[in-house]
Formats: structure tokens, sequence, C-alpha cells
């Protein structure tokens, strides 16, 4: 759900050993898939000028909250960070505030860096290159919440009562300081107890007890979640291993305490977020999961393990299903999940209109949902931050419903190119790092049938590939398939029952 890709930004070539340069082929498909990945040269004219710019922009209603004991978790690789958190006990339980950063502050709207967003509208991580929204300079300097800088951000507020429930919420804007940059790897497994305190954790009993409080609080938003129907999904992420310029291999990445711990604040802090737009009678920007139109067929992956699901889509009751299969077969549950999350089909983005009826989230069984944690790298969080500021400044809203529609409409078009070009270099990736185990047997999974044919995928190495002769089967279903055959350079994986 959380996880976010690989983030190597080197433009030198990714090679494997015919020659085949993956840093090229991930700018081409770039490209092939209506993105721009140079930024245009008023780009840099605009980051000049922010270059010169020596005091912070803000105002009589920021806050100053920069000596709080702010944190940061994110990958080990991370250099765009969006949130920082911060969580103290109170009567009412327990008070979070996610800090976001404020892209708008440096990116006003109608600037040539804006209008660059607005068209690609997100991040792009091929695994070998990332093609950033914005100018790195920026979403890795001056608007990321690096450590021990003073930057801008947009704070939500979140009270998570005894019971797991969102007590009440605000959002406001302040000042603050991220006081130590995390990793989910380190973080994770000391909360779990599986693992030492990582050095900055170790060396401030004040960083321990809070992150042990931020732990407390996400751990009840989770089972209030759960009660609720929101689904718990495992999915494996692969990255790349790239050694001397050359593909040596795929790793793993899995959920841990510490992802848990960001995924359910930042549920939290974007149910805030709509809320408070809703409530203000301001449109914006949903994003919303559909009730799944291959609804019957999760019904029937169930029963292979003896289930029975209603016959019309229930959140809660899949969970439930979810949830035993993890106790019963850890090992094989991602598996389960990744069928799941194939059926139900991608989110989208839509108006949200106030007053409108809500789709909601499916996954998450969540009503008034926005995305607004992570401006700099979606555009759609970027105009939520715009939307939020006017409404804190008691000013008219800076989008139209028709501009809104508009670029909802664009977020939506570019995030499904983006997984298409992500999916197309984890496949050469793949196909790169497979190459020696041609003829080897694996465990797979169908993961797609489709008239281009049927896909599988394999666990170990997580890769995905076709299935020659695939017929009479159906997405969920468990194969023993052979690889017969790459090709890094169409990203061809060909597996044999």
């Amino acid at each position: 759900m959380l996880f976010t890709r690989l983030r190597l930004t080197e433009h030198a070539p990714i090679m494997n050993h015919n020659g085949f340069d993956l840093a090229a082929a991930a700018r081409q498909t770039m490209i092939d898939n209506g993105f721009q990945p140079d930024f245009p040269p008023e780009v840099e004219r605009q980051m000049a000028a922010l270059r010169t710019q020596k005091v912070l922009p803000g105002g009589n209603d920021v806050r100053d909250l920069r000596s709080l004991l702010w944190s940061s978790i994110d990958n080990d690789t991370s250099r765009d960070l969006d949130q920082a958190e911060v969580a103290e006990r109170v009567d009412a339980g327990i008070r979070i505030l996610v800090a976001i950063a404020d892209v708008d502050a440096d990116v006003p709207a109608g600037s040539p860096i804006d209008l660059h967003a607005s068209i690609e509208t997100t991040s792009v991580y091929t695994g070998v290159r990332t093609f950033p929204m914005l100018p790195e300079e920026l979403s890795t300097g001056l608007t990321s919440l690096n450590e021990n800088e003073d930057r801008l951000s947009i704070v939500i507020e979140i009270i998570v009562a005894p019971d797991g429930s969102v007590a009440s919420g605000s959002v406001f804007r302040a000042l603050v300081r991220n006081q130590a940059q995390l990793t989910y790897n380190g973080v994770g497994p000391w909360l779990e107890g599986n693992g030492a305190a990582p050095a900055k954790v170790a060396a401030s009993t004040a960083l321990q007890a809070q992150l042990k409080l931020q732990d407390e609080a996400a751990r009840l938003l989770l089972d209030e979640r759960h009660r609720m129907g929101a689904l718990n999904l495992d999915r494996v992420e692969a990255e790349a291993v790239v050694t001397d310029g050359k593909v040596g291999g795929i790793n793993v990445r899995r959920k841990n305490r510490a992802t848990e711990l960001i995924e359910n604040f930042m549920v939290a802090a974007n149910g805030v977020m709509a809320r408070s737009l809703s409530e203000a009678g301001v449109s914006s920007i949903a994003r919303v999961v559909r009730t799944p139109e291959r609804w019957p067929r999760i019904v029937q992956l169930a029963a292979q393990y003896g289930e029975t699901l209603p016959a019309t889509p229930d959140s809660g009751a899949l969970n439930r299903f979810l949830l035993k299969r993890k106790e019963t077969d850890p090992d094989h549950y991602p598996d389960i999940s990744l069928a799941v999350v194939k059926l139900m089909g991608p989110g989208e983005y839509i108006l949200a209109r106030a007053g409108d009826k809500d789709v909601g989230h499916f996954a998450l069984a969540a009503h008034d949902y926005t995305h607004s944690t992570a401006p700099n790298r979606r555009f759609a969080d970027t105009v939520t931050q715009r939307l939020i500021k006017a409404v804190i400044a008691k000013a008219p809203c800076p989008y139209s419903d028709q501009q809104l529609d508009a670029a909802a409409k664009n977020c939506t078009q570019k995030e499904d190119a983006a997984r298409k070009v992500e999916r197309i270099m984890n496949k050469r990736m793949a196909a790169v790092a497979l190459q020696s185990r041609i003829g080897e047997r694996f465990a797979a999974v169908v993961t797609g049938v489709t008239p281009k044919g049927v896909f599988v995928r394999v666990a170990d190495p997580p890769a995905e590939g076709i299935l020659v002769h695939g017929e009479g089967v159906d997405v969920g279903d468990k194969l023993q398939v052979k690889l017969i055959s790459t090709d890094p350079n169409r990203g061809y994986l060909d597996f044999a029952r």
C-alpha cells in the first residue's frame, strides 16, 4: 500500500552483460508513455530565483513548532521527505501531529515548475533511475523535511481515542524542524523486538518514548480500521540490486511495524484533510477505489480455501478472510494479497463537490478520502495543499470545479501510465537478473488473464512474466512453472507449466 519504490537517481548507464542500457531504456519508456522526462528551460530560471531566497515565507497564521521532537520514517534511499510526525498523550487519547512539506510555498500555482508538475503529476520510480515530478533541488532540498532544517509545513492534527477512532482533527500551518531522519528497516525491527535500536534512537530516551507512543497510536488506528473493514493487504515489493552499474539481483521488501505506523498515520491524516475541506464547503480531488467489478472471482478465490464470501461486495467479510489466511499460511499470504489487489482494480482521482455522495475507498473502508501527504511527488497532493491553505486563510478557492475535474482526470491517466512504466522496467530488470536461471522451476501465482495472454508472478525472486499455453487458469491460481527464456529489451520472461 504505502511502499515507495527504489529511489536511485544516478544517470550513468545501467548495463547487463549484453550491453543493454536500462537507464536509457527507462527514459525512452517514459517518453513512449506520455511523460516529459526533462525539465524545460523555464524551470531552471525559476530554480535560479529560488536559490537566492534567504527567508522562509510565512505569515501570522504560521505556528512555530520547531521545538517539538519531530521525526520522519521512510525508505533507506529516500531523500524527498514529505512528512514528519510527533505525538503526545492527552486526556482524550493520543494527539498526533503530521507535518506535510509546504511545496506550494516555493512552487506557486501557475509558475513554470507548477505547470510542468501539473502535466507530469507524479514522480516515476523505475528502479534504475527516478524521474521526479519536481526538480530534485526542490524535492530533496528546499521542500523536503530534511533533518535539522527549518521548513514550512501543513500540519494535520489527529486525536486518536482509546478505541482507535479519530475523535477530532484540525489542519493548520506551522514551521517545523525534523530532528531525526529514520528508516523503515531501522525502526521496524526495533519496534517488533527483533532488532537493536537505530543509533539515533538508541542515543535518545525521549525519541524512544516518542516512537513507542506513535506505535501505540498506530496500532489503535489499525485495529479500528480492521473493525471498519479495511483490507489487510501484504504486498511484496521488488527492488533491483545494482552494483558497479550492473543489475546483480532482486531484493524483496515487506511491511513491518514502521511501515504500518506511517501507513496508518497517513490514512488518518488524509481522512482529516478530506473532512476539513468538505466541512468548509470546498470542492476537492478525492481518491477512490470503487467496488470491485470482479467480486465473483474474489468469492471463487476464497472458496478455494473453504471460505464463503457474500454475493455482494463486503470489505469487512473480505478482510476477515484475508486475516484468517495470513494466520493460517503467512508464507503464501502475499500471493493472496496480490491476487485480491489485481481483482479490485486501481484507484482513481475524481472531482468531489461539497455535498456530493461519497464514492469511498473500498480497500481502506474509508469515506471522505483524499491524497494530501506527498506533495513532493504527487500533484494531486499539491492541489489539496493549496485548497486547505485557502480555507485556513479564508481566501477564495484557487481552483474551479472544472479545473479540479481536469486535474483529477490527468492525475489518474498519468498514474496509470507511471504504473505501466514501472511495470515494464521491473520486467526488464527481472529479465536481466534471471538470465542465468533459465531452466529453473519456480512456484507462481496467476496475476492476470488478458487477451494478450496469462501472466504469472514467481515469489523468489518476485518477478512477473507470461505463461506460455496458459489456457484454463484464472487470477489467484497457484502453479509450478519453469523459466524458458528472457528478453531484457522487451522485458519478457517466458514461463511454461
